[in-house]
């Protein structure tokens, strides 16, 4: 013991000398002097005070949410009606009593949510057999007397729904309204004072907020999964009326219809999409907005239908170059490229090429922004649109009309009709054709239109013209004929919004009219 006592004595000592030393090199202001400069900030580190400090600390705790909100999250399985097999009556099989759908979905129960058969309790998770088809997806209950909302696409064809409540309650649903633009559907089943969930407003979440699932993926009940808000107000492919929302929460196959909660405990969506190569997550899901679904929700139980408001308008997004050529500041609005005969905008002071920058007060910033906004519009009101025409802004007021069951597109056609000699290659590399009114009829037209026969290389082909396009205007200048539109071309000066009818649909493109200035290299 006292030896190893002098010798950690001894390394004291050397260690207090090694520092001694380490100092030495200088006369002891000039050592104070570093030091104090040193210690001093710098002129970067003050103008970064505070600069470091976090944004964001710790992780949330989702366990109070989950155990408040689960109760009101169900698991729902369709079955489609089962038909008898040939030659064979209800009553054989040794039962006494006829087999109905009451023994076919006992059996169905039996099999993915009752005991084996050799009584060890729950069986263990099975696929459907591929004859029956089976639909797993979730729901939650939004009021005590047994309304659920879910998806479409969960119950569609369905025969038979059975709803698993939290507390292991299985009960027969019947569907109260299922709306494929939105797809949302509404169940019922015959339960009292059963718990519900709170509806939030998905247009107070902020992109980056945190969301949570509850739902059914494979089948496993009541599964929690956490993510952050990617983006708001998506649009995706035949799914115009809703502006969905973008978020990283793990989603897969059964949590459809499954909601999504803020961190209050309210629901501000509905999972019902993801973008997958593979058929399982891979981190992009889709949720339907809760205010556009409990809007859905209501009339279905009012009217088993929905009815939405309709304008008669296509439209295009507007790109940097026809943002110029419109004279915009930036690409923004909804391009009006079409007005349908007899709809509310044909009979309002709507024309084709104008912009809709905004729709009741709500800023149009891409064409996707304005179906949903129309939509929402009960049939008969009146609506005020701000649209930019030939440079200026204007005000215009239109009476929303019910959306029609069925639109019918306008028809189109292509090539070069028999008999037709060529004409010269004109200038932009397009080779044109006048229509005729044969030609005109055709194509739902009542005057003017230029058909493109052929595109050389040069600005109709940058433009993205193609064989078989008519062009209607140039600019807000109608087109009668071949001559017209070169006349129009060349008074043109830089970029120009073409409107082209292809394939039955209307759209604009924007050309160079001049050769871009090549001074300075």
């Amino acid at each position: 013991m006292q030896i190893l006592c002098r010798r950690a004595g001894w390394a004291i000592l050397i260690l207090s000398c090694a520092l001694v030393l380490a100092g030495c090199g200088g006369s002891d202001s000039q050592s104070g002097k570093q030091q104090a400069d040193a210690a001093k900030p710098t002129k970067a580190e003050k103008q970064n005070d505070g600069g470091d400090q976090p944004l964001v600390s710790g992780l949330p705790d989702f366990t109070r949410l989950v155990k408040q909100v689960s109760p009101a999250v169900v698991n729902i399985s369709a079955l489609p009606p089962r038909a008898q097999p040939p030659g064979k009556n209800a009553g054989s099989g040794g039962s006494t009593a006829p087999q109905g759908q009451g023994d076919a979905l006992r059996d169905w129960l039996h099999r993915f949510f009752g005991d084996d058969d050799q009584g060890n309790g729950p069986a263990p998770p099975q696929m459907p057999d591929d004859s029956e088809h089976v639909s797993l997806g979730s729901g939650f209950i939004i009021s005590p007397n047994g309304y659920i909302l879910t998806n479409r696409h969960v119950i569609a064809g369905a025969g038979q729904i059975v709803v698993k409540l939290n507390d292991r309650r299985q009960l027969i649903a019947k569907v109260v309204g299922a709306d494929p633009d939105s797809d949302v559907a509404v169940l019922k089943v015959k339960a009292d004072h059963l718990p519900t969930v709170k509806i939030g407003d998905p247009n107070k979440l902020d992109v980056g907020a945190w969301v949570v699932a509850i739902g059914s993926p494979f089948g496993f009940e009541t599964s929690v999964t956490a993510g952050i808000v990617s983006a708001k107000g998506r649009s995706l492919a035949d799914d115009q009326y809703v502006p969905f929302l973008q978020t990283d929460v793990a989603i897969n196959p059964g949590n459809s219809g499954g909601p999504l909660f803020n961190m209050a405990g309210q629901v501000v969506g509905i999972n019902s999409q993801i973008y997958s190569q593979t058929g399982g997550y891979q981190g992009v899901s889709f949720a339907i907005p809760i205010d556009i679904a409990m809007k859905v929700a209501k009339q279905l139980r009012t009217t088993g239908h929905v009815t939405r408001g309709w304008l008669g308008v296509q439209i295009q997004n507007v790109d940097r170059e026809l943002a110029q050529s419109f004279k915009l500041q930036r690409p923004e609005g909804a391009l009006v490229t079409q007005i349908l005969k007899g709809s509310p905008a044909s009979k309002a002071d709507i024309d084709v090429g104008d912009v809709i920058l905004s729709f009741n007060g709500h800023t149009v910033d891409s064409a996707s922004d304005l179906p949903p906004l129309v939509a929402s519009i009960a049939p008969g009101e009146k609506a005020k649109l701000k649209i930019l025409r030939d440079g200026k802004t204007r005000t215009e007021q239109v009476t929303i009309a019910a959306l029609p069951a069925r639109l019918q597109g306008g028809q189109g056609g292509s090539g070069t009709p028999n008999g037709q000699s060529k004409p010269d290659e004109p200038p932009f590399g397009l080779t044109l054709q006048s229509l005729n009114t044969k030609q005109r009829r055709a194509l739902g037209l009542d005057r003017g239109g230029v058909r493109v026969t052929d595109v050389a290389p040069g600005p109709a082909a940058e433009a993205g013209l193609q064989p078989g396009d008519v062009i209607l205007s140039v600019g807000s200048t109608d087109v009668e004929d071949r001559q017209s539109l070169l006349d129009a071309l060349r008074q043109a000066h830089g970029p120009v919004a073409l409107l082209v009818l292809r394939g039955g649909v209307r759209l604009y493109l924007p050309m160079q009219t001049q050769a871009p200035d090549k001074k300075g290299g």
